[in-house]
């Protein structure tokens, strides 16, 4: 076993909640040492999700920044570092003593992550918001929901963690790259408004064909199409269908027992509320799970609509153990797969500031120096 493909990479992460965690935390996933540096005094609460998922993997060292004495001790910490990720509004970084000139500054190779919903600038930068508001001014809310009703926001897997969290990686990722030629670092401005505005790069190329209609439900893809819909079962669950392709759709009717019969055309939207009558009807004959067995060798492309409790009952994720126990919290594992480094089953999250000393003592502190950071109150 490896220690992943990001091995020998040290992130310094000033914490924050949401997408900034997410992205270290696929960063320590895939190897990198990712050392979260705390605010001393309130234990992290309030930074944390209650499981501490996101903060897996990481090392922890808990800092009191508005001491003289702290914010020396984060920047020893960013003098070795290769990567810094904060999620701070825009400004609040430069009060702190670790704006990107301070940083850079004392490592010149640092890249320097910065984390927002709205972007280090423009008229909202410095306003509040959460996912819901950053993908409704990107432009991925409004599609998202059935014909004549509100749009649904879908949980906040859209601005946090796709258009925020992993665009903030991929930019950070990108940026070492080019280091490796430059030498030299420079800062990566992820904005969640950007991130999920790319994520519908595709709804733009269908609009541009002509290939969308205007309001939420009446395209292909958005639950117009009877052929790309879910359809509730006999127990009350739900199977999942998208057979776009004329022959997979072809096995959908033959596993149903509707082949030859009469009925509307695969792309007919407008009669398509009669087609998906008539499939609701027959799979509202079968529990969920018999349907899933009874399409399972078939390219019919349906699926069990499984609630993240359950998934990782599947056969399929059970094979390839997409989903992994630690701390005794089944969750994600990390992803994607490396076939020379694979990347480890992550550590637990850490304990607030457990690892201080430790930490402390790579930057270069002796035991007399970090105890005179702790009777200063600059650490914990």
């Amino acid at each position: 076993m490896t220690g992943g493909p990001l091995s020998g990479l040290t992130v310094v992460e000033i914490a924050s909640l949401a997408p900034a965690p997410f992205g270290c935390m696929i960063l320590a996933d895939l190897g990198a040492d990712v050392i979260r540096v705390e605010r001393a005094g309130d234990g992290g609460s309030g930074l944390m999700a209650p499981s501490g998922v996101l903060d897996r993997g990481r090392r922890s060292i808990a800092v009191n920044l508005r001491t003289p004495e702290g914010l020396e001790a984060v920047l020893a910490l960013v003098e070795s570092a290769d990567i810094l990720v904060e999620g701070f509004r825009p400004g609040v970084a430069e009060r702190l003593g670790i704006g990107p000139d301070d940083c850079l500054s004392r490592n010149p190779g640092l890249i320097y992550g910065r984390m927002t919903g709205w972007g280090q600038d423009g008229p909202l930068a410095a306003r509040a918001g959460h996912d819901i508001n950053y993908i409704a001014l990107a432009g991925a809310l409004e599609p998202i929901g059935r014909a004549g009703e509100r749009p649904v926001p879908p949980l906040n897997l859209l601005g946090d963690f796709g258009g925020g969290g992993l665009m903030l990686t991929m930019g950070i990722l990108a940026a070492l790259h080019e280091r490796s030629r430059s030498g030299r670092g420079q800062v990566v401005d992820a904005s969640m408004v950007d991130g999920a505005a790319l994520l519908t790069a595709f709804v733009h190329g269908m609009n541009a064909a002509g290939l969308w209609q205007e309001g939420r439900g009446q395209n292909v893809l958005d639950g117009a199409a009877a052929f790309y819909d879910t359809y509730e079962c006999a127990d009350g669950l739900h199977v999942a269908v998208g057979c776009v392709e004329p022959h997979f759709y072809g096995e959908l009717l033959d596993v149903l027992g509707l082949s030859g019969e009469d009925l509307p055309l695969q792309y007919d939207l407008d009669a398509a509320p009669e087609l998906k009558k008539r499939l609701a009807e027959v799979f509202a004959t079968r529990p969920r799970d018999e349907w899933a067995a009874l399409f399972a060798d078939s390219d019919a492309c349906v699926s069990p609509v499984l609630s993240p409790w359950e998934a990782h009952e599947h056969p399929h994720n059970k094979e390839r153990e997409t989903f992994v126990e630690v701390g005794g919290i089944r969750q994600p594992a990390p992803a994607p797969r490396f076939s020379r480094t694979p990347a480890p089953v992550p550590r637990p999250a850490p304990r607030p500031g457990q690892d201080t000393d430790a930490i402390l003592a790579q930057a270069g502190y002796d035991a007399a120096g970090i105890e005179h950071l702790r009777s200063a109150g600059a650490v914990e």
